[in-house]
């Protein structure tokens, strides 16, 4: 019975012994896998251009917390920046491939000072809820240009305020991007991704303008633009197979002010472009300062490179929201005229000013159209639609034939026509 007693005993005394071994053995892997995890964010950023050194990095469940970071550009002779501030990645994920995933990563909201010693102020910055979501870390060889475009399927932040001497003269309610992938995320064979931003109640105060500059400060006051509110849009896609990237908005709308839009279709820009460009660039940053007969063999390769891509249409709109009926009243009462005659000495002018260009091509083109916004000024719109894709190639050689390259192009001017 003491025999058996005793066995029993150092059974038990081994089973601790093993498991103990083992939980410290568990709790050493996870420690090497949250390490290895930041090593391979700052690996996948160290392609795109920027160098990160994360502080200690710990395991919390499926999550991974790393204390603080410190951000440098590649090449960039500034000081880095260090950000001493917890940053957690949430469900956080190793595939068989080597990659990672990560359903999120969030900060704790910034609040700081930062002293301007030049303008003797003290300017605020507050964000709040900033996260990036679907995170993708691609193994170090499959870290492609288009990997890297899929490292993140979106990013956000809440409310952003700017303040100087404790007055708010900058805000953003706030912002996002988001991507989606077919067939998804993380395929080896992507097909096409479509993207979408949006940054919303921005909001800048002029106001303060008058200590620094009261002239331009008296002509804000007077074109009504105080405080400038809007908002910045983007939609736009991109499928790998042919390269189109079609942009179908880009537009900056500002309340009282206008709305800004440029559109553009392109094809060509492939995945086997971006590899070019990408080793282009890595040639460049290896070679550090050039001279100029290497600054000059890289434009040229670069624009060989580029000589696939072709511009289908493209376009740029301007709708008035009163800033150009305003600066159109701001400068007659200026010159001491009415509007009407102000307009009608500007549309007098135009024909001489565009003849110095010798393009009467130009003229032309741009006349009727500036005269039509003049007298009123409710949108204007530049329109590139040629006949058949033009590459860009043609386009810059045609340059030196600006009347042909007017016609190359298909270039319009549109003044107060619908929207499309």
């Amino acid at each position: 019975m003491p025999e058996t007693t005793m066995r029993l005993t150092n059974t038990l005394r081994l089973m601790l012994l093993t498991s103990l071994a083992s939980t410290a053995l568990i709790g050493q892997a996870l420690a090497l896998d949250a390490q290895a995890f930041v090593d391979r964010v700052a690996k996948v950023y160290e392609k795109a251009g920027y160098e990160l050194s994360f502080g200690p990095a710990r395991m919390e469940g499926d999550s991974i917390v790393v204390d603080g970071v410190t951000v440098a550009i590649a090449g960039v002779e500034e000081e880095p920046v260090k950000f001493d501030t917890e940053i957690t990645f949430s469900g956080v994920s190793e595939a068989a491939d080597g990659s990672y995933r990560a359903a999120s990563v969030t900060i704790p909201d910034i609040d700081t000072t930062i002293e301007d010693e030049e303008e003797g102020a003290t300017i605020g910055v507050t964000v709040s809820d900033i996260r990036a979501d679907g995170l993708y870390l691609p193994a170090p060889e499959a870290l492609t240009p288009v990997a890297m475009m899929q490292t993140a399927a979106a990013m956000s932040s809440g409310p952003v305020s700017i303040t100087r001497d404790g007055v708010e003269i900058f805000s953003i309610e706030s912002t996002r991007f988001a991507a989606e992938f077919a067939p998804d995320q993380t395929s080896a064979v992507l097909e096409s991704v479509d993207t979408v931003f949006a940054m919303n109640g921005i909001s800048v105060d002029l106001t303060t303008m008058s200590e620094e500059d009261p002239d331009t400060a008296a002509v804000i006051e007077q074109l009504g633009l105080l405080t400038v509110n809007g908002a910045i849009t983007q939609k736009a896609s991109w499928t790998l197979s042919d390269g189109r990237v079609v942009v179908d908005e880009f537009l900056f709308d500002f309340d009282q002010v206008g709305a800004l839009n440029f559109t553009s279709e392109f094809t060509g820009f492939t995945p086997a472009l971006l590899e070019q460009l990408e080793a282009l660039q890595q040639q460049a940053m290896a070679a550090g300062e050039m001279s100029d007969e290497q600054q000059q063999a890289l434009m040229m390769s670069s624009m060989a490179a580029m000589q696939g891509v072709n511009i289908v249409k493209a376009s740029v709109r301007y709708d008035d929201a009163s800033l150009a009926s305003n600066l159109l009243d701001f400068f007659a009462s200026e010159s001491g005229a009415s509007r009407a005659d102000f307009a009608a000495g500007i549309k007098a002018m135009l024909p001489s000013i565009l003849a110095e260009t010798g393009v009467p091509a130009l003229a032309d083109l741009a006349v009727p159209a500036l005269s039509a916004f003049l007298d009123d000024p409710r949108s204007i719109e530049l329109k590139v639609a040629p006949p058949s894709p033009v590459s860009l190639l043609v386009m810059m050689a045609a340059a030196a034939n600006p009347a042909g390259l007017i016609t190359a192009l298909g270039l319009s001017l549109e003044a107060n026509s619908p929207a499309q």
